[in-house]
């Protein structure tokens, strides 16, 4: 067993996927205050902010550094399916993106709330709606990954909702911190060995 390094401007991460090849049984869709609301064309930077406000806090930052023509024809296509979490005033606080480009499988995408509204029972209500909206007639999996960078509880969270783990990889990118795409003091659970760009 040994260590592998890692250079003080990359992440590392061990990325989990799960999947699940059954539909699960119907049960009654927990009570919340929040909606889902269908962005069926997303505009791009509407998009972009909504996922830095869910993602900044795990380090998400992988459409923040797309190509706007790449994005624009995944999060536009019409087998991609987004839409925002809101709240009663119609402030958007959440998202879910469910990918059904590949045959009779749907990849939950991205699925998460703004950090205010973890451990409020919000997360079951978002799952339970996105297996409702995942599982059409066509479908025969459902899959999902999450990785070491995301809520300590992710993991567990999918499984208990169903999912089976069938996969693991290490993945090391770039700090997004010290691109400046994301904000020197996001995610200071995870530190940072560089040194970010001053504002």
């Amino acid at each position: 067993m040994g260590l592998i390094p890692v250079a003080n401007d990359q992440i590392a991460t061990v990325v989990t996927a799960l999947e699940m090849l059954a539909r699960p049984r119907p049960r009654p869709l927990p009570d919340s205050p929040l909606r889902l609301v269908r962005w069926p064309a997303p505009d791009p930077a509407k998009y972009r902010a909504l996922f830095r406000r869910v993602g900044e806090p795990w380090l998400w930052f992988s459409r923040l550094v797309m190509d706007e023509d790449r994005l624009v024809s995944i999060i536009q296509d019409p087998k991609v399916h987004v839409f925002a979490v809101v709240d009663r005033a119609g402030i958007e606080v959440g998202m879910l993106e469910l990918d059904f480009r590949a045959e009779a499988t749907c990849e939950l995408g991205f699925v998460g709330l703004v950090p205010e509204l973890a451990g409020k029972g919000h997360g079951s209500w978002l799952m339970a709606h996105a297996l409702m909206l995942a599982w059409t007639p066509e479908v025969t999996r459902v899959w999902v990954h999450t990785c070491t960078l995301d809520s300590p509880g992710a993991l567990g969270f999918y499984r208990k909702h169903g999912f089976v783990p069938y996969k693991r990889t290490v993945e090391t990118f770039a700090d997004p911190r010290l691109a400046g795409v994301l904000a020197a003091d996001a995610a200071p659970q995870i530190p940072c060995l560089g040194a970010p760009p001053s504002r």
